[in-house]
């Protein structure tokens, strides 16, 4: 039987990438420090020149030696500096002595010490402002319902009399607390009863009970003395009938 012969390929490596090389692929020898050859295929020769090997070809270019480690100062050196530097900043500064006086010389007047002025005195700061609440029953109410119409209550009612009609109104003082105007606003399908209190001048108007109906509302709390005006603002004497 006849021999088949085949070629033989040796499996070459670059050493920078690692891949095998082809047959018939360029390659370069390069020389790396401590004298040892590494080869190169083409595709990496500006990889193997960037970490400094050099062609074997250009060998005469190589240094003969590398280059020289940077110095380093000895540790006990950098310690006796770290050592003195400290020492310098511990060091305690002169002491200043002051020249005893000249008995020749008159001494000085001591100062006379000037009164300490007192300070301002702090004004007592109330957090809550009281106004003055009058006396006259009919100024309350006519006081309580500029409060009533400056508040966002006013636009809830004005809002509600577009859809529910003209309320009812009424406006008086309360018997328990003299600062207090009792107000109620009221429908045939639902009311609505506030505190005015004349005395606070951060937030005198407060909701204090609503309903659906009218029998609901304490008898002396209904005499109708008061409705709204043209602009949607609670007056006395526009009653409703």
């Amino acid at each position: 039987m006849k021999k088949e012969l085949r070629p033989f390929h040796d499996h070459v490596t670059c050493d920078v990438c690692g891949r095998t090389i082809l047959k018939g692929e360029r390659t370069e020898p390069y020389l790396v420090q401590g004298g040892q050859t590494q080869t190169v295929c083409e595709l990496c020769f500006g990889r193997a020149e960037q970490a400094g090997w050099i062609r074997e070809s250009a060998h005469g270019d190589v240094p003969a030696r590398g280059p020289r480690p940077q110095e380093r100062r000895p540790f006990l050196g950098r310690l006796r500096r770290r050592v003195t530097e400290s020492e310098e900043r511990a060091e305690p500064q002169a002491e200043h002595f002051e020249e005893p006086p000249d008995p020749a010389e008159p001494a000085p007047e001591p100062e006379t010490p000037r009164p300490q002025e007192a300070p301002p005195r702090a004004r007592r700061q109330d957090p809550r402002h009281v106004r003055a609440v009058p006396t006259n029953a009919e100024v309350k109410i006519e006081r309580a319902l500029e409060l009533f119409n400056a508040s966002e209550h006013q636009r809830t009612v004005a809002g509600l009399s577009r859809s529910l009609g003209a309320p009812y109104a009424a406006a008086q003082p309360d018997h328990d607390t003299p600062s207090t105007v009792n107000l109620v606003v009221a429908w045939e399908l639902s009311w609505y009863r506030f505190k005015i209190d004349l005395g606070d001048a951060n937030d005198p108007v407060g909701l204090a009970a609503k309903g659906d109906e009218l029998n609901d509302i304490e008898e002396e709390l209904r005499n109708w003395n008061a409705g709204l005006d043209a602009e949607g603002r609670l007056v006395i004497g526009v009653a409703q009938q």
